[in-house]
């Protein structure tokens, strides 16, 4: 019989979104701790170990699978290995945080799905977005009748670059800034408006900066259009320079609201020294500077994974799953394909053997 206490959680991966999970689950200790982590580079996972406090450490995930006190793992790992890793997970009967985007493929989506059905595991799916304060506060809003009929949602996500060189590679990765940080923002409009159904995906995007890096798009702008009406815009880049803009836009037939997730929770600095550290992908800490305080608890992280532990006992119900990031990756898929027809794309859209989402943008008007 398993333990009632807290989960036992093994993570799988040992770079950036590794160690936000691991200090995650450290803000908010009381229903989880983490004792394991897997990562393949040679001493990766031993100084992700001794950094964090982690008891255990494997350079194969799989071995780190076969422990039995694991009940649940967190994949923080290039794209490209999401569905084989939670595959392996569920097999090995330990229920699944699978990172964002949820994969590449619908193929892959629905085996993520059906696996963990089958094995009785729970597929919960971060999208942290759902968690972050400011974002659920503007959302409790407009379901109390704030704003009136809400009839457009913008959400924009920009930076000059990913943190890590996988991401470039469109093999590992499935396409640029928009299968990168695209996820988020059709997440959070489908979830804010209440999860209509996306009747079409009208995508542009472009390589302006980053072509010696990368065949993937560095800048995207995707409008979705809801049943019932509403619009969803979402806005991405890798190419702008300044450090991280994340904000969201919420427009009623009775009234508007503005978040802007790092200007509401920063401190107005100027310094011609620099110090150690701004916010995410702040390029310098040289001149003026916006830190944060408490940047993770803002971002939503730690309230998401003491949700997804509470959901491993049976003490809450999954906001966000795996079907939900099904959902995402079709509209992920149909805004690729729309960016190289230069038309909108209707859903339901599955395209036939594809491999890199990226694909159905490089292809342009050639029948997907």
């Amino acid at each position: 019989m398993k333990s009632k206490g807290r989960v036992k959680v093994g993570i799988i991966g040992s770079q950036f979104e590794a160690d936000i999970h691991a200090e995650s689950f450290r803000i908010m200790p009381d229903e989880a701790e983490v004792v394991a982590v897997a990562s393949p580079t040679p001493g990766n996972a031993e100084r992700f170990a001794r950094k964090h406090g982690i008891p255990r450490f494997f350079t194969d995930y799989r071995t780190m699978l076969a422990e039995p006190d694991i009940e649940m793992v967190t994949i923080a790992a290039p794209n490209a290995l999401h569905a084989q890793m939670t595959v392996d997970a569920a097999n090995a009967g330990k229920h699944v945080v699978c990172e964002k985007p949820l994969c590449m493929t619908l193929e892959e989506a629905d085996l993520m799905i059906e696996t963990c059905r089958q094995r009785g595991v729970l597929l919960l799916y971060a999208e942290e977005l759902f968690f972050t304060p400011k974002y659920v506060k503007a959302k409790q809003m407009a379901d109390e009748g704030a704003f009136g009929r809400v009839y457009l949602v913008k959400q924009a996500e920009k930076h000059f670059g990913p943190h890590a060189p996988w991401f470039w590679d469109v093999n590992r990765s499935g396409g640029g800034v928009f299968m990168d940080m695209g996820c988020h923002g059709i997440a959070f409009c489908w979830w804010f408006l209440g999860r209509p159904k996306i009747k079409s995906v009208l995508a542009h995007m472009g390589t302006y900066v980053h072509g010696d890096k990368t065949e993937g798009e560095d800048d995207a702008v995707c409008l979705l259009d809801f049943e019932g009406g509403a619009k969803g815009m979402v806005e991405n880049s890798w190419a702008r320079r300044g450090g991280m803009e994340d904000r969201v836009e919420v427009y009623g037939e009775g009234g508007v609201t503005y978040a802007d997730l790092h200007m509401g929770n920063a401190l107005p600095t100027y310094s011609e020294y620099g110090y150690g550290y701004a916010v995410e992908k702040a390029p310098t800490t040289k001149g003026w500077t916006y830190p944060v305080f408490e940047e993770l608890w803002n971002y939503g992280f730690p309230q998401e994974m003491r949700h997804f532990a509470r959901c491993v006992r049976g003490k809450d119900t999954p906001l966000v799953t795996g079907e939900d990031g099904r959902v995402v990756q079709e509209a992920l898929l149909a805004g690729y394909r729309s960016a190289g027809l230069g038309a909108r794309v209707n859903l339901p859209f599955r395209p036939a053997g594809v491999k890199r989402p990226i694909d159905l943008w490089r292809q342009g008007g050639a029948a997907a």
